[in-house]
């Protein structure tokens, strides 16, 4: 690069210049000088084809660029044209990497652009050498090492980017086993002899039988059961009559018109439960504020101005607008219909695609079924290779611990000894820190002692009592010498004379705020009524429109489209209930079964239930026919009271 840069062709000679700036250069091998020799000669005799790439460079994509690194340029192209053959990819490489990324990158990816290098260059190459000699030397060579250069300069873009290469991962570390002395295998003890059981006598057969005692219990229940029965008719059919529960005929009339009473109050039928009251039917007056009148006046007082100028308009000779405005409410009329009916389109093509939404989901739901059972038996088949593979690594592991507890016991030995060199070590440095810390706490004491003798001298000192006084004299100044010097007492008089001062101001603002209160609440009255009037005639305006906006009717949307939409609808939704019929869970064969069970137990519990009640009225009517009961008292009253004293009797037994 020195060597060109120093180069005038104008006043040195090629050879010249090249053995003179050898010269200076002492230490070089000869097969670098035959190479920086070559190399020179090779960008002097082909300085039209640098030329053409470099000055390409600096008009396009090296605009900012330094003119200084365009011998590095030519240099580089000069290796790229005519020598990589000769160097290879990984000198030129080396080349590549000894200058700035930034600037190499950018030039490198200029000149190794395929469109480029078949079009302009080579077009411009082809002007000062002969087309064979530019397509055989020049564009194919370089073609031909277009792949490994793009190789090269995403190299170069990695590092631009600071991106890293993957490293190789490192082989991970084997553990291997102690090489310790294997210990002695135990020996198998003889098996010890298993003694022989007496025979047993076998179980007696009354084990399994029920016992006696069970029936004589239950006949003494149908025992106890039987008088009670006829001890509580006795004693229903000898009760005073004060004991009877049933009410008179008076107090269920007296009761049943207190209900008849209370009913009467009641009204179902009212559209409203409370009245309104009577504040919400005339007009409630509202409170305004200062704010709200003034803000309401300015929007009146504006509208009376636009008023006075529409009539003044109106005055010289303007339009009335009265048939432009029934036009606008026409027109509006009408785009409220076709809105309208566009309202309408929208709602049925929603309905319309919710219900092919819905069709599509049940689709859905069936290939889902279908993928789910297919899941299943995959997951079913590889739970089962699964426990298989983990009982052979659980047998394999159950080996490896066997293993390794035999090893660690002949570790124990080594870490007892270990242990007790320890002891020693923290035994040794114990004794050395005590002697250090006993040393520390007499320096440590002594300073203490220093320090209190200190601060009883100190409080000594302050101890003593100093005499602070001083009189003053309110009348005289202090005598520094100020140009508005003055003594206290006259200062408190000045004082007297400002708040004076200060309390005439007072009193004339006060005043002049009276009496802008008194002009604002005029201004606020004359506001009002200004109001008050636009309200009424407003009012008027607003009755005037509610009563022809009753009469309007509301139009009605007629569209062939919304019909053909509604009959689609339609058809749809009916396509849906028959597929949701479809998709209904059948009841499976248990759970009917189970059903049809419960219903005969309910039924049979309920026969049960029936047959015992008839069984206990047929035994009162029984006792009542020997003379036991009279036929006055056969009734409901007697039978509830049975059930209760039977539910007694059996709890007692």
């Amino acid at each position: 690069m020195e060597i060109l840069d120093s180069f005038n062709p104008r006043i040195h000679g090629v050879l010249e210049h090249l053995h003179s700036c050898l010269a200076t250069r002492q230490g070089l091998e000869e097969s670098d000088e035959s190479f920086i020799t070559e190399v020179f000669s090779g960008c002097v005799q082909y300085t039209n084809i640098m030329k053409v790439v470099v000055d390409a460079f600096y008009a396009d994509a090296g605009k900012t660029s330094l003119r200084v690194d365009r011998n590095v340029y030519t240099v580089l192209v000069y290796l790229a044209l005519y020598r990589l053959d000769e160097l290879g990819i990984a000198h030129f490489r080396k080349f590549v990497v000894s200058q700035e990324t930034t600037k190499i990158h950018r030039f490198l990816s200029f000149l190794f652009n395929e469109e480029n290098i078949t079009t302009w260059m080579k077009d411009e190459w082809c002007q000062h050498y002969e087309h064979s000699y530019v397509q055989t030397n020049l564009v194919s060579p370089l073609l031909r090492w277009l792949p490994e250069l793009n190789d090269l300069l995403a190299e170069l873009g990695d590092k631009l980017a600071n991106k890293q290469k993957q490293r190789r991962p490192k082989p991970v570390t084997e553990p291997k086993p102690f090489n310790l002395t294997k210990p002695r295998p135990r020996s198998v003890p003889m098996p010890e002899k298993i003694p022989k059981l007496k025979k047993l006598r076998p179980v007696p057969q009354t084990t399994y039988r029920a016992p006696v005692e069970g029936d004589v219990i239950s006949q003494i229940r149908k025992e106890n059961r039987r008088r009670a029965e006829e001890e509580l008719i006795k004693s229903s059919n000898w009760q005073p009559a004060c004991a009877s529960a049933e009410k008179s005929d008076k107090t269920k009339r007296r009761m049943r018109q207190i209900i008849d009473d209370e009913n009467s109050k009641l009204q179902f039928d009212k559209l409203k439960s409370q009245e309104m009251p009577s504040t919400m039917n005339g007009n409630i007056p509202i409170k305004l504020n200062a704010a709200t009148i003034m803000r309401e006046g300015v929007l009146f007082q504006k509208k009376e101005e636009e008023e006075l100028k529409r009539l003044s308009e109106y005055e010289k000779g303007g339009r009335d607008a009265s048939e432009f405005l029934k036009w606008q409410e026409a027109t509006r009329k009408k785009d409220l219909e076709e809105k309208l009916a566009e309202i309408e389109r929208r709602r049925l093509e929603g309905k319309l695609s919710y219900e092919e939404a819905i069709l599509a989901r049940q689709t859905m739901i069936k290939d889902n079924q279908k993928r789910v059972m297919e899941i299943k038996e995959e997951t079913r088949e590889m739970m089962q290779k699964h426990l298989e593979k983990r009982a052979k690594e659980g047998e394999e592991m159950r080996k490896l611990v066997e293993q390794t507890m035999m090893e660690h016991e002949n570790t124990k030995e080594a870490r007892r000894k270990l242990q007790e060199y320890k002891q020693k070590l923290v035994q040794e440095v114990s004794k050395e820190s005590q002697e250090l810390m006993r040393k520390a706490l007499e320096e440590a004491e002594e300073e203490m002692r220093q320090r209190v003798a200190l601060i009883a001298k100190i409080r000594a000192i302050e101890s003593v009592p100093v005499i602070r006084f001083k009189h003053v004299d309110i009348t005289e100044s202090s005598g520094a010498g100020l140009l508005s010097e003055m003594s206290v007492a006259e200062l408190r008089e000045r004082l007297a004379l400002l708040k004076i001062a200060e309390k005439e101001e007072e009193e004339e603002k006060r005043d002049s705020i009276l009496k802008s209160k008194v002009e604002k609440d005029q201004l606020l009255m004359d506001t009002l009524e200004t109001i008050a009037k636009h309200r009424a005639h407003k009012g008027k305006e607003a009755a005037v429109q509610l009563e022809q906006k009753k009469r309007q009717t509301k139009p009605e949307v007629k569209d062939a489209k919304l019909q053909e939409l509604q009959e689609r609808l339609e058809a749809r939704k009916a396509e849906r209930k028959k597929e949701s019929e479809k998709l209904a869970v059948a009841p499976k064969k248990s759970s009917a079964r189970r059903q049809k069970a419960l219903q005969s137990e309910k039924a049979a519990l309920e026969k049960m239930r029936w047959r015992e009640l008839e069984e206990t009225r047929e035994k009162a009517a029984k006792l009542r026919g020997d003379g036991l009961a009279s036929r006055n008292s056969a009734g409901v009253r007697p039978v509830t009271t049975l059930r209760n004293q039977r539910t007694t009797t059996r709890i007692a037994s």
